[in-house]
């Protein structure tokens, strides 16, 4: 079983649309995040969830909640300085509601509408003898490595190259310690879940991501989305 913890804290800079953060955004008649938010409420593996929100946008959250009839929310944390620092307060938490013995926590990010159950159920279960669990996607580009000069000086080898995605799990008393244990000077540079646990040196396994798992970050995500769900048939 797993805790979900759903990151809204971001305002969305590079969507440019009336200052309204992506997550919150109207797509198809419902905010963004009640997309995922919904999914994770319906899946069996997901005991709680907790959402990072700011205080402006949860009376609205609670509105959707309260509409779509989710059940499994239980609280919400504070957005922090950082993307990681927000998965602390969410951790924070969510310790007052999980197993610390075996309960792994499931960390997912609110502009992404299209996580699927399947996605969850596979990251969830691969867990088993294992720190952590990134669905990744296959590098489709060649990368190349600039020297100082801003000129191309080496290929990277496509095959070892991937693209993260969320959701993410870890087991929770090994994840929230080493979030502890890092200082706030280096924690808020964290970009990535994953790259806080490797700096810890956790047994992080990969599994096949899902194309359609985008990230919402710029108004034409919105176009694809559209074109995802028709396929989907949402």
């Amino acid at each position: 079983m797993a805790v979900a913890l759903i990151l809204s804290g971001g305002v969305g800079k590079r969507m440019g649309i009336n200052k309204i953060p992506k997550q919150y955004l109207i797509f198809e008649g419902k905010q963004i995040i009640s997309y995922s938010l919904k999914t994770f409420d319906c899946h069996p593996l997901v005991q709680k969830i907790v959402i990072v929100a700011d205080k402006a946008w949860r009376n609205d959250i609670s509105s959707m909640i309260s509409d779509q009839c989710i059940s499994k929310f239980c609280e919400y944390a504070d957005p922090g300085d950082s993307r990681q620092l927000s998965i602390l307060n969410g951790l924070k938490i969510i310790h007052n509601y999980i197993d610390m013995t075996d309960d792994a926590v499931i960390i997912h990010d609110a502009a992404r509408p299209m996580v699927s159950a399947d996605l969850i159920t596979r990251c969830i279960l691969s867990l088993n003898n294992h720190d952590g669990v990134m669905p990744v996607l296959p590098a489709k580009d060649t990368f190349y490595i600039l020297n100082e000069y801003n000129r191309a000086s080496k290929v990277l080898p496509r095959q070892m190259l991937v693209a993260g995605q969320a959701p993410e799990v870890f087991r929770f008393q090994k994840y929230l310690k080493a979030n502890l244990d890092t200082d706030y000077d280096e924690i808020i540079n964290i970009n990535g879940s994953t790259e806080l646990a490797l700096k810890y040196n956790f047994d992080v396994i990969t599994v096949p991501g899902d194309e359609r798992n985008i990230k919402i970050t710029t108004p034409n995500d919105l176009i694809l989305l559209k074109t995802y769900m028709e396929e989907s048939g949402l």
